[in-house]
């Protein structure tokens, strides 16, 4: 019996010191640029920029609604809920001022992002590939 309370205290000991899996910004690598600050990343994924500081055109890819990474980006890059986020994409579609990005899976978005300047996405730092480049960390 001690040594299952031993085990369990160990695992959870373990699981507390595994570090949170960053979150990444990414566009592909044939973009010029070289990084962007969590402003101009909140003001692309909220449709109030659309076009990179180079000029280029800016589509952002969003994860699949409901998902965890979704709503840490959304919370660490905008401070939007995700409550507050449909509110707001509501409002803007209605509006006729902007349309949510659209969302597809974390390998979408990379192969997507690594093919075409213009698009910028976010996921996993585990998911990144040689045909992206990071510009910002969350």
């Amino acid at each position: 019996m001690k040594i299952i309370a031993t085990l369990a205290s160990l695992a959870f000991s373990a699981a507390l010191a595994l570090p949170a899996q960053a979150q990444v910004v990414i566009i592909s690598a044939k973009n010029p640029l070289s990084k962007l600050s969590k402003e101009q990343v909140a003001q692309i994924f909220l449709g109030q920029a659309k076009t990179f500081i180079t000029g280029g055109q800016a589509i952002p890819l969003d994860q699949p609604d409901g998902s965890d990474l979704r709503k840490e980006f959304y919370q660490k890059a905008t401070g939007k809920a995700p409550a507050q986020m449909k509110a707001y994409w509501s409002k803007m579609e209605f509006s006729g001022n902007a349309r949510a990005p659209q969302a597809l899976s974390a390998a979408e978005v990379v192969k997507l992002v690594s093919e075409n300047p213009k698009y910028i996405g976010y996921v996993d730092a585990s998911a990144v590939t040689a045909g992206v480049k990071v510009v910002l960390t969350l």
